[in-house]
């Protein structure tokens, strides 16, 4: 299960970083089906694990510290029995991964006052509370008009399009990354999840920084979406994954490089807001 998560983690086969952080979390269940004969034993395989686990993608805050809370719990508990250490180790993985799930239920329920009846949006990417938000508002009776960019060069974008398809009362348009600039002035506001906010900036599927900031040209308000463990004030450095080349150009490059970046850095002052399950805070 550990393997299988870290593999599924670096091929991005989940794209939301709040299933990310479930995922990861919960698998560190596998240990607890082991024989270990000391504390120390299973201690340290939870250490390796939980490492194993996070190095799988070095940019996703809460996926860091999900994994970490369990792992430093259990050990700074100082268990005197394996069996104990494994009730621990249930017991945190239990919290945090309702703690990571209520945090995304929340900050889509605070979204939808905010999601106005009858508004033209933009969404990059795919953003699970992005989408649950807009499930709630539309359970509401609330209706939208909803942009959607591909997010290149995966096209992760298509399964946030598709999703919202299957909404009543939500008309759906997918466009190419680069026409977000001919789109924004039909919209009346651009909302987007995110991978983590560290001190000032906003880490995001590539393609957020060129969204708003074209749409602060525009006078489009920026909404960010997410759980408040999201936000880093300290303790994380952000670093960005570089994808395969390949994903972009299938060919052999000959004579040139293709760079691929996972994230892009967006500066907090060209946010409206963050909604979390703490509540709405204007930037």
């Amino acid at each position: 299960m550990i393997d299988e998560t870290v593999e599924e983690i670096q091929q991005m086969q989940t794209h939301s970083s709040s299933v990310v952080a479930v995922h990861a979390a919960r698998a560190l269940e596998e240990l607890l089906e082991r024989e270990f004969a000391t504390v120390d034993e299973y201690t340290r395989a939870l250490e390796r694990n939980g490492s194993v686990l996070r190095r799988a993608n070095h940019s996703h805050a809460s996926l860091q510290n999900a994994v970490r809370e369990v792992v430093d719990d259990v050990t700074d508990a100082e268990p005197d029995s394996v069996e104990t250490a494994k009730r621990l180790t249930q017991e945190k993985i239990d919290t945090v991964v309702a703690r990571v799930e209520s945090g995304k239920r929340l900050a889509a329920e605070n979204a939808v006052d905010y999601l106005e009846d009858g508004a033209t949006l933009l969404t990059h990417d795919y953003s699970s509370t992005v989408l649950e938000a807009l499930e709630q508002a539309v359970e509401a009776g609330k209706t939208f008009e909803v942009y959607v960019t591909e997010a290149r060069p995966r096209y992760i974008g298509r399964k946030t399009a598709r999703a919202l398809a299957d909404l009543e009362g939500v008309e759906t348009t997918l466009i190419t990354d680069s026409a977000h600039g001919v789109y924004l002035e039909e919209c009346d506001r651009v909302v987007v999840g995110m991978d983590c906010i560290v001190e000032e900036t906003l880490y995001n599927r590539v393609g957020t920084f060129p969204i708003a900031a074209t749409a602060a040209q525009r006078d489009v308000p920026v909404t960010v979406l997410g759980s408040a463990s999201k936000i880093v004030s300290e303790g994380f450095v952000f670093e960005n994954e570089f994808r395969p080349g390949s994903e972009v150009m299938p060919e052999p490059a000959e004579g040139f490089a293709v760079e691929n970046p996972t994230y892009d850095a967006t500066p907090v002052e060209l946010l409206e807001s963050v909604i979390t399950d703490e509540g709405r805070q204007e930037l």
